[in-house]
């Protein structure tokens, strides 16, 4: 079963690329942050109320932006699933956001590539808020 411990080994480096995204986030390390992400015109990312953003210098423009901003973010994963398929892998995971003043739910979807053996790269991610249905909707 050498194909399963090479899955393994995938999942298991997916997974830490994926917590070093976040990582990099909550610390507003836009060198760490940097280093996650495939930097090319190829990736894709999509911030919660924000249009898509093609290409890495839009890419990093944003988080730069982002870490300029007044509130400091902690994130809590759940619910994470990664998947692989060869040189790709994408994650389904639950982003519990807490700030200074606020809290919400994002549920997002980061896609990694690796290339040859080199460290898997994120090229896209796409975040959308989760809203929670008001009493008199559930009704």
């Amino acid at each position: 079963m050498i194909g399963d411990s090479a899955q393994d080994d995938d999942e298991a480096l997916v997974r830490a690329a994926n917590r070093a995204f976040y990582d990099a986030f909550e610390r507003r390390d836009l060198d760490a942050m940097s280093d996650v992400w495939e930097r090319s015109e190829r990736v894709l990312c999509v911030h919660p109320g924000w249009k898509p953003l093609r290409g890495w210098g839009p890419v990093s423009g944003s988080f730069f932006a982002l870490f300029q901003g007044p509130s400091q973010l902690q994130f809590i994963l759940t619910d994470e699933q990664v998947e692989t398929a060869g040189s790709m892998a994408w994650v389904s995971v639950d982003e519990n956001i807490l700030g200074d003043q606020t809290g919400a739910m994002v549920s997002a979807v980061n896609v990694f590539r690796r290339e040859e053996d080199g460290p898997w790269r994120m090229v896209c991610h796409h975040g959308s808020v989760v809203t929670v249905p008001s009493e008199t909707e559930e009704d």
